[in-house]
């Protein structure tokens, strides 16, 4: 079996793509996904598989929620190897997990505008595009943050942002699978 990770975009937010976690565990447990874990509401799964999932199962699990709820969320699955990779490639060591953010993309930007995220940077934060993880150190919080606002359209990809507490929580659980 083999540790993985989904994240789902865009579900919980502001009363809209309700999706409660036994639901979104019982999607994965159709798939023939086993030691189905999610982490607070708004779409951590790790999960373990006898293969390696990518695209097309993470579109399956999009259908299956799109047949049932009516909205189909963007899924991004990553390897346990590639979670992990994600905290010890961190360009920003710091304690404060709620002020770092790690974007997560389902590719890497072929011409990413990072001209325009330097333009829209304050002199607190700092950012480095690290394949298909964007990290953003924001210590004075992302909420009003133009820099993070710009992010997606900057790269030209779909991202799914967590703060690096909750990278660190689903390595935990990750090693508890």
């Amino acid at each position: 079996m083999e540790s993985q990770i989904a994240l789902l975009r865009g579900i919980n937010v502001g009363g809209k793509n309700n999706l409660s976690m036994n639901e979104l565990v019982g999607y994965f447990h159709e798939k023939g996904c086993h030691n189905v874990q999610t982490y607070i509401q708004s779409g951590n799964v790790v999960f373990e598989h006898d293969k390696t999932w990518g695209a097309s199962e993470a579109a399956e699990i999009a259908q299956a929620i799109a047949a049932s709820k009516g909205f189909s969320p963007h899924i991004l699955i990553l390897s346990a190897y590639d979670w992990l990779r994600v905290i010890d490639d961190n360009p920003f060591p710091t304690d404060d997990g709620k002020a770092l953010h790690c974007f997560f993309l389902d590719s890497t930007p072929e011409q990413p505008n990072l001209a325009r995220l330097d333009k829209l940077k304050t002199a607190a934060e700092s950012y480095r595009l690290a394949g298909q993880v964007f990290y953003l150190f924001a210590p004075d919080g992302i909420g009003r943050s133009k820099l993070a606002a710009a992010v997606e359209s900057a790269l030209g990809i779909p991202v799914t942002a967590r703060n690096f507490n909750t990278v660190q929580k689903l390595a935990t659980m990750l090693h508890e699978a």
